[in-house]
């Protein structure tokens, strides 16, 4: 059987100088959104954009174990925004002194202010028991499925729509609520919603919580530990 035009290569050239820089904006200008959402709601077809750059994704052995559960019932967001409630509490108490009072003044969650909620999972049956490139790594799954949520993040920045990821729950609190069964793995639960406002730099770091690492001492040669 003759090879079909699919299955070869073809070219490619480098992005110009523009459309290079408008990558790194997107990347270098990502910020994690909690409290900057304006309350228009998000058309349907930028939506389903962000939903197909998700889809775009890479995944290990193209497995594509990624489902996205869209919210915008607001009983639905007022029991995920308890269950965040009850978590943030515990996760307070984890803290001590001043550390556990400069934690209750961040704000943490934006479900309630976003137009709409995104509950990202991983099925990890979705390509059989048996995966190309699984084999010895059992996590490949979940960290394909994280490469959807960057996906759908850096285009939501070039669309002008923030993202805010919540990772303050019980996993049982989000399954119960919106009926995931027990195979199936709750990755993320992401706010979205347009924005016209966004901090210079990490909000984490702006107050004060942690500051940006020097690339520097996380680059090593050959080795671990090895400096370049």
């Amino acid at each position: 059987m003759r090879p079909s035009k699919r299955d070869e290569p073809v070219a490619v050239q480098p992005f110009t100088p523009a459309e290079r820089a408008a990558v790194y904006r997107a990347i270098e200008t990502r910020r994690d959104v909690r409290d900057q959402f304006l309350a228009d709601p998000l058309p349907d077809d930028l939506l389903e954009r962000l939903l197909g750059a998700a889809h775009s994704a890479p995944s290990v052995g193209f497995m594509q174990p990624w489902s996205f559960i869209v919210i915008r019932d607001p009983q639905v967001l007022a029991g995920a925004h308890r269950a965040f409630q009850r978590a943030n509490e515990e996760a307070a108490a984890l803290f001590s002194g001043e550390r556990q009072e400069r934690y209750r003044t961040l704000k943490l969650e934006g479900i309630l202010k976003a137009p709409v909620s995104l509950c990202v999972t991983c099925d990890l049956d979705r390509a059989g028991s048996v995966v190309l490139g699984r084999t010895h790594n059992p996590r490949m799954d979940v960290y394909s499925t994280v490469c959807a949520v960057q996906n759908l993040w850096l285009a939501a920045r070039a669309e002008g729509v923030g993202v805010g990821w919540v990772s303050i729950f019980h996993d049982a609190d989000v399954r119960a609520l919106l009926g995931i069964p027990e195979r199936i793995e709750i990755v993320a639960w992401l706010c979205l919603g347009f924005v016209d406002a966004l901090y210079e730099e990490p909000e984490l770091a702006v107050k004060g919580w942690r500051q940006r690492l020097p690339l520097e001492d996380l680059v090593f040669a050959d080795r671990w530990g090895q400096r370049r």
